[in-house]
């Protein structure tokens, strides 16, 4: 591995710029760095997921693995140009959504989010990855950016979803449904 950050602290983003990995300066509010922020968000948002303890191995390996895909995919979005999401990946997010969608009881109603510590914090998840698909999007009004970037976090704010309800149960939690026209 190449150069590796030895201090952390530059007092180059002081004047409101950053720097994207090609060495372009940029406003810290420009749309790419609203993208890439919120993705590392996401990430952050399935490491609390993942702090919770107990979890089953199978989902751990899973969000694990996305994380390190969000890296990648915040690196796509943080060099323009630079090309790390496949459609490879975008195909995993579907298998494991199948996979683990399949047993679950089908949904007429919506649910709220919740569930238990780990379902409640893969929901947080869920809603940060919806976030920084919308921010993908905008920076695709202005940039080009790969489709598979915003598919990829299509299907995995998809998968979050699902996730979380294998959770519920996991948890012994349980799935609150959402009521039409209910008072306080």
């Amino acid at each position: 591995m190449g150069h590796r950050l030895s201090k952390i602290y530059t007092r180059t983003g002081d004047d409101g710029t950053t720097g994207l990995g090609d060495g372009t300066r940029v406003p810290k509010t420009h749309a790419r760095i609203e993208a890439y922020g919120a993705v590392d968000e996401a990430n952050s948002a399935i490491g609390m997921t993942l702090a919770v303890a107990g979890l089953p191995t199978d989902i751990i390996e899973l969000l694990t693995g996305i994380q390190h895909d969000l890296f990648d995919l915040g690196g796509e979005l943080a060099v323009p140009g630079y090309r790390a999401v496949t459609s490879q990946m975008v195909d995993a997010l579907e298998q494991a959504l199948d996979r683990l969608n399949e047993p679950l009881p089908a949904l007429k109603e919506f649910i709220l989010p919740g569930g238990g510590p780990a379902a409640a914090a893969c929901h947080l998840a869920r809603t940060i990855t919806r976030r920084a698909e919308r921010e993908v999007w905008r920076l695709t009004e202005s940039e080009t950016v790969a489709p598979e970037v915003a598919q990829y976090l299509n299907r995995l704010s998809d998968l979050l979803f699902v996730i979380a309800r294998v959770l519920a149960r996991h948890e012994n939690g349980h799935e609150v449904l959402w009521k039409r026209n209910r008072t306080v």
